[in-house]
C-alpha cells in the first residue's frame, strides 16, 4: 500500500513539468476534452469509489483550483470530504480490538436480594445496602447496587435535605457560570482543546482559550483572561460550575475564590449536572465543528470566536423565549409587519450559517 502510494506521488510529480512546459492553447484544448469526458462519465458511471491514493492526489490538486469551480471539476462534495476526515479520526481513536471482556453479569439471586433489602428498608441508600451484602460475605460494587435499584424503579433512600441540582441551578442561574473543555481533531489528526464558558442566566458564551497542551498552568492563565473578559458582569456571579478534570487545579480555583466566586464541582460521571455547558458544546459541534475541517490552533480560535459572536448576538435561544443573549440583557424588539420591510442576509463563516436583519 505504501509503495503504491509513493509510486503514484512520484509519477504525478514527474508529469507536472511536462504540463507546465506545454503551450497554453494545447493545454486549454486538452482541458476541454477532459472536462467533456468527465461529464460523459458522470452520466454513465454509478457511484465512484476512490482509493486513499486517489483522495490524496485530488486533495493536493484542489489547493490550486478556485473553490467555486470544485463542483464542476470533482465528483467529490464537501460532505464527502468531511466524511473522509471523520473516518480518519474514527480509525485513529478506535481501540475496539484492544478491549477486554467486561465484568460478568450479576447473579439473579444477588439482584433479588438487593431489591428485597431496598424494599424492606426504604431509608437505606445503595452504599448501606452494599455494606449489608459485604457483611453477609458477598463483595459487590456500590455502583452495581445503584444500577440494580434504579432498574427496579425503587427510590433507595428518603430524599436528602436541601434542593436538587435542577432546583439549585434554576434558582441560582444568574449567579452561575459553567466551564468545560471541548476537543477537536485537525486534518492531520492532531487534538486541540478549547475552554468554553457559559453564563447560565443569559446563555452568553465565552472562549477562554485554545491550546494543544492544556496544562494546569495554562488553565490558570485562561481563568485570569476570563475574568478580564467578564468585566463588570463579574459582580453578579457567585458560583463557578466545573467537572473534576485534573487540569482544574487548586491555583485555578484560587483565581475565582479571590473574586468571591465559590467553586461547585459536579458529581463524577454526571454530565447532566453541567447540562447547560454540555448543551452549548453540543451546539458548537452540530452547527460548526462537524461542518468544517480544522487546520490548526489559529484556525480553530478564529472560527470559534466568530461563531460565539454570532451565538451571543444573533442566535435565538428557546430558554430566552427565542431572544438572543444580547437582546435578553436589554429590551426585546418591538413587533413589526415584515411585509413593509426588506430583510438582508449576512453570511457568517463564509456562509456556514447566516444572520438576518432589517434593512435601514
Amino acid at each position: 500500500m505504501l509503495l503504491s502510494l509513493l509510486y503514484l506521488i512520484v509519477r504525478r510529480l514527474l508529469g507536472v513539468p511536462a504540463v507546465l512546459l506545454r503551450r497554453d492553447l494545447s493545454k486549454d484544448a486538452e482541458l476541454l476534452v477532459l472536462r467533456h469526458e468527465n461529464a460523459v462519465l458522470r452520466r454513465q458511471v454509478g457511484r465512484v469509489r476512490y482509493t486513499p491514493a486517489d483522495r490524496l492526489w485530488l486533495a493536493a490538486l484542489s489547493r490550486f483550483i478556485p473553490r467555486r469551480r470544485w463542483q464542476m471539476m470533482f465528483t467529490v462534495t464537501p460532505a464527502t470530504i468531511l466524511a473522509w476526515h471523520r473516518r480518519l479520526i474514527t480509525r485513529k481513536w478506535d481501540y475496539s480490538d484492544r478491549r477486554r471482556p467486561g465484568r460478568p453479569p450479576t447473579a439473579a439471586a444477588v439482584k433479588k436480594l438487593v431489591i428485597r433489602i431496598a424494599t424492606e428498608n426504604p431509608a437505606r441508600g445503595h452504599r448501606r445496602i452494599q455494606g449489608e451484602l459485604t457483611r453477609l460475605g458477598h463483595a459487590i460494587a456500590s455502583s452495581t447496587v445503584w444500577e440494580i435499584i434504579r432498574a427496579a424503579g425503587i427510590d433507595p433512600a428518603s430524599r436528602r435535605a436541601g434542593p436538587t441540582w435542577k432546583q439549585f441551578l434554576t434558582t441560582q442561574a444568574h449567579g452561575i457560570v459553567a466551564i468545560d473543555f471541548l476537543h477537536v481533531d485537525t486534518v492531520l489528526l492532531k487534538r486541540i482543546y478549547a475552554l468554553i464558558v457559559v453564563e447560565h442566566g443569559t446563555r452568553r458564551a465565552h472562549l477562554a482559550g485554545v491550546t494543544a497542551n492544556p496544562t494546569g498552568a495554562w488553565t490558570v492563565q485562561a481563568a485570569r483572561n476570563l475574568l478580564m473578559d467578564l468585566g463588570e458582569r463579574l459582580d453578579t456571579l457567585k458560583f463557578l460550575l466545573r467537572d473534576r478534570d485534573s487540569r482544574f487545579t487548586r491555583a485555578f480555583d484560587a483565581v475565582f475564590a479571590a473574586e468571591g466566586i465559590r467553586i461547585l464541582t459536579s458529581p463524577p460521571q454526571a454530565p447532566r449536572a453541567n447540562a447547560i455547558c454540555e448543551r452549548m458544546i453540543g451546539s458548537l459541534r452540530r452547527e460548526l465543528l462537524d461542518r468544517m475541517l480544522t487546520v490548526n490552533e489559529r484556525h480553530l480560535r478564529c472560527a470559534l470566536a466568530t461563531y460565539l459572536r454570532h451565538f451571543n448576538t444573533a442566535r435565538p435561544h428557546r430558554t430566552l423565549k427565542q431572544l438572543t443573549p444580547a437582546q435578553a440583557e436589554t429590551n426585546p424588539p418591538k413587533p413589526i409587519d415584515l411585509a413593509n420591510y426588506r430583510v438582508l442576509r449576512r453570511p457568517v463563516l463564509d456562509g456556514l450559517t447566516n444572520e438576518y436583519e432589517i434593512a435601514a
